[in-house]
């Protein structure tokens, strides 16, 4: 039980990481270039990891690695610039937080897990619990948006399915760096078409890109698809549930921004959901269940205490000479 804790652990320092994105870029990075802003946070991130253990891909892995790398990269960030620009955050936010279902109903297809009925409802409650943290904007949303929402959130969680099922023993520092590689060689020309030259930058905007480029992705990825090759896909995607949660509460911590009842009782709600995915919790529930069913028993040939109390004793002979 705590090595699957720590799994978790290490898991969700890839939400929390990719949570605390929100603010860096909004502080900090060009809000004009979106594009190249996820080419230099792959490109670098997977290079960094590269010189880290200096191995090509081999035989299948090639091929993988450009899938993988489409999925959870190159597509996934080209759609989520699309979707920053048609569709309210809170909008967004809760349609991607449906990623945990899809994971679960994806890994039941493509990789043999059973589905199961306590991490699905934590699923629902993540749902409801990000809806009601983000909710507020009133932004009209437009059916594009949403269709690439809903998109981005089906490929990438296809993409670490795919990711799951094809661990090999390869290592994962080596298979994060050839996919955030190939998804950021895939997004190169479409930068360059779409926003020409890479943005300038200032002293703060270069700590900001190193931060996003190592922290919140090599580091948050690594950290992901270690947790996605030991962990149940649906423990992870409910994981993945503390991506707003952190971009929450670090909007309250660092931008002054206010929490009202909902979103507390959003919060609570997420939280909720994400402990009801975890293994133990699901192991405590099945040993509460056995123990609500269990009746007890009376060893074979072994009197009741009634009879024992209505037992007929023979009294002992009393000697003559007494």
């Amino acid at each position: 039980m705590e090595t699957t804790w720590r799994w978790v652990l290490v898991t969700a320092i890839a939400p929390i990481a990719w949570g605390s994105t929100y603010w860096v870029t909004r502080e900090f990075l060009p809000a004009d270039a979106p594009l190249w802003g996820a080419v230099i946070r792959a490109l670098p991130a997977g290079l960094l990891l590269f010189v880290l253990r200096r191995r090509r891909p081999h035989g299948a892995w090639w091929w993988r690695s450009a899938v993988l790398g489409t999925l959870n990269v190159g597509v996934f960030f080209a759609l989520i610039y699309l979707v920053a620009q048609l569709l309210p955050t809170s909008l967004a936010s809760t349609i991607m937080a449906t990623s945990p279902a899809a994971m679960m109903v994806l890994a039941w297809l493509f990789a043999g897990e059973r589905l199961r009925l306590v991490p699905l409802i934590g699923a629902g409650l993540g749902i409801g619990g990000v809806a009601l943290l983000l909710a507020g904007d009133g932004v009209a949303a437009a059916p594009l948006g949403i269709a690439a929402s809903v998109l981005a959130m089906l490929l990438s969680s296809l993409g670490y399915i795919l990711a799951k099922r094809w661990r090999d023993g390869t290592d994962v520092l080596s298979v994060t760096s050839w996919q955030l590689l190939a998804g950021g060689l895939l997004l190169l020309p479409v930068a360059l078409v779409v926003e020409g030259a890479p943005p300038a930058a200032d002293g703060a905007g270069i700590v900001a890109f190193a931060y996003v480029s190592v922290i919140a992705t090599a580091v948050a990825f690594a950290a992901w698809f270690a947790g996605l090759a030991r962990l149940p896909a649906g423990t992870v995607g409910l994981v993945g549930l503390l991506n707003p949660v952190a971009g929450v509460l670090l909007g309250v911590l660092l931008a002054g921004e206010r929490l009202g009842p909902w979103q507390f009782a959003g919060l609570g709600i997420v939280l909720l959901g994400i402990v009801m995915g975890q293994p133990s919790a699901q192991r405590a529930l099945a040993r509460a269940r056995r123990g609500l069913g269990r009746r007890p028993r009376s060893a074979p040939g072994a009197r009741t205490p009634a009879a024992r109390v209505h037992r007929t004793e023979v009294p002992t002979p009393v000697p003559a000479d007494c």
